[in-house]
């Protein structure tokens, strides 16, 4: 079996007819096109293999009972950077993993994905109290920088040796508070490969006992922030409008109706909400997938949506001098490759090796091209047909299956309420009884 992350395999995202294919098609081809060993299927997903047995799932979490399945699915034609993906996807809601599909092929046209990504820098606080003057205990902190660094660095000299490590201090006074004056000094990780929350939280905890000594105040909270603001990746795509048009509109008009969908989402959080979990829609899968924790990029993506004091898109929309649609993002997320779930979940691993990715950094710009990809695809139907019409036929399998269908029922019964356009449980249940 290949080892994990080889430089030298080429992946062809592109798969025609890759709905139409059973499952365990899909899987063989997939595997095929990502020029992945095939016995990679045995523990990539296959239903009568234990993906994750119960003794490893024991040892990740406490109190367990049982194991529960969410659907994998694999988005294809995505090209990012000149580099084409297969990117693993696992969500329960209908149309997500298509619509990624689908936005990337067109993308694809145009040149693919553009994207950037800063250092993998994570931030950790510690928040200390009860200090008579912190103007003077924050000058106080500065000037011992340099062993408060090795102090934390002490701590990892792996991550040391790698190119990493704690790289400077930042001190933040907050004069007034609930509970009165307070000062919070972040600590910048260089976390590399990791996510880095263990990494930074042992840091925090090792400073902390010099940090109340030199300020003469109480330490509390020694913990990382989920906003990470100094691991931001930032893409865009510029799309030529002729590739968006459709039965009943010109690709110009499209490409309008998307620029127009996403300015009410730059104005108003209530549109700004919705416009974002889109992206979201995108983003959670892959991270869910790889084995990363998704709440944090939840945490972390919200929070910069509002770092302008008010809540808005994290994507925008413009069509430039020549006609080209134009979309961007800009978002933090911390993401790793290595350590936690990355390593202990099979599943995780094998998803990793599809992606054939090389770092935490590429797989973070591979995540956000998704989101925007998903965004893209969710614009273009609000500014079209509307989001029910694609979403609710997918849907219709799921309704299917909840009146009761077998599996070789399914595709008939839900194809019947497409083209009926009553797709709910009551009309499949009647269908059932009356084929």
């Amino acid at each position: 079996m290949k080892s994990h992350y080889q430089k030298d395999r080429k992946i062809n995202s592109r798969i025609e007819n890759f709905r139409d294919m059973s499952p365990a098609e899909r899987l063989a081809k997939a595997l095929q096109q990502a020029n992945m060993d095939a016995q990679w299927q045995t523990q990539f997903f296959t239903a009568e293999q234990a993906v994750l047995p119960l003794n490893v799932a024991d040892a990740m979490i406490e109190n367990l009972v049982g194991k529960f399945e969410l659907p994998l699915g694999i988005a294809a034609n995505f090209v990012i950077n000149d580099k084409e993906y297969l990117i693993p996807m696992v969500v329960e809601e209908p149309s997500v993993v298509a619509a990624a599909s689908h936005m990337a092929k067109i993308v694809r046209r145009s040149g693919g994905f553009k994207m950037e990504s800063d250092q993998p820098i994570m931030r950790a606080q510690v928040q200390v109290l009860a200090i008579s003057d912190i103007g003077r205990a924050k000058q106080q902190l500065l000037d011992i920088e340099d062993e408060l660094l090795r102090l934390a660095n002490s701590k990892d000299p792996l991550l040391l040796s790698l190119g990493g490590g704690c790289q400077g201090i930042e001190v933040h006074l907050f004069e007034k508070s609930a509970i009165g004056p307070m000062l919070v000094l972040h600590l910048l990780v260089d976390v590399r490969d990791a996510m880095g929350a263990n990494t930074v939280n042992t840091m925090a905890e090792a400073i902390a006992p010099k940090v109340a000594e030199v300020t003469g105040g109480s330490v509390r909270l020694r913990i990382l922030s989920n906003l990470a603001d100094l691991r931001m990746v930032r893409g865009s795509v510029r799309v030529n409008s002729e590739t968006l048009a459709m039965s009943n509109l010109t690709g110009q008009e499209v490409a309008l109706g998307i620029v127009e969908a996403g300015a009410l989402a730059l104005i108003d959080p209530y549109r700004a909400a919705t416009h974002n979990k889109g992206v979201m829609n995108g983003i959670d899968p892959v991270v869910i997938a790889t084995g990363n924790d998704w709440r944090a990029v939840e945490a972390g993506a919200h929070a910069w949506a509002a770092h302008t004091g008010r809540y808005q898109a994290l994507t925008h929309w413009e069509i430039d001098r020549q006609g080209f649609l134009i979309g961007s993002i800009e978002m933090p997320m911390a993401l790793g490759i290595v350590g936690g779930a990355t390593k202990s979940h099979p599943c995780a691993q094998a998803c990793l090796e599809l992606l054939n990715i090389q770092s935490a950094q590429e797989l973070a710009e591979v995540v956000v091209a998704v989101g925007l990809a998903q965004n893209m695809a969710a614009l273009r139907a609000l500014a079209t047909e509307g989001i029910q019409k694609g979403h609710m036929a997918l849907h219709a399998r799921n309704v299917a299956l909840a009146a009761g269908a077998t599996s070789t029922e399914v595709d008939d019964l839900a194809k019947k309420m497409v083209l009926e356009g009553e797709i709910n449980i009551p009309r499949a249940s009647w269908l059932l009884k009356n084929k």
